[in-house]
């Protein structure tokens, strides 16, 4: 009886994580921005379009610190953010 074992039929390729998969933060290098943002989420109950500007800042943290790819900002959706500053919200405005 034999064992048909084809191990030279294919070989093993590595490549690169999906778009979107990156290590995670262990020692963490961007928890500040993370929590900015997450802060912003909750107050603005989890819209992310009123959070643009903190989510900006934490991809670029990620990405100066080798946890993500480096992308231009425009094709991470950034296009009208990049060097306009922040709108401050004045205290009255909040509920």
């Amino acid at each position: 009886m034999s064992t048909a074992m084809n191990f030279g039929s294919k070989s093993f390729r590595p490549r690169a994580p999906d778009k979107g998969s990156f290590p995670l933060d262990h020692f963490g290098e961007c928890k500040a921005f993370k929590e900015k943002f997450m802060k912003c989420l909750r107050e603005n109950s989890y819209d992310n379009s009123k959070c643009r500007y903190q989510s900006k800042d934490y991809l670029e943290c990620r990405m100066d610190n080798q946890l993500m790819a480096k992308e231009p900002m425009e094709r991470l959706g950034f296009k009208d953010l990049i060097d306009t500053p922040p709108i401050k919200e004045s205290k009255d405005s909040r509920p």
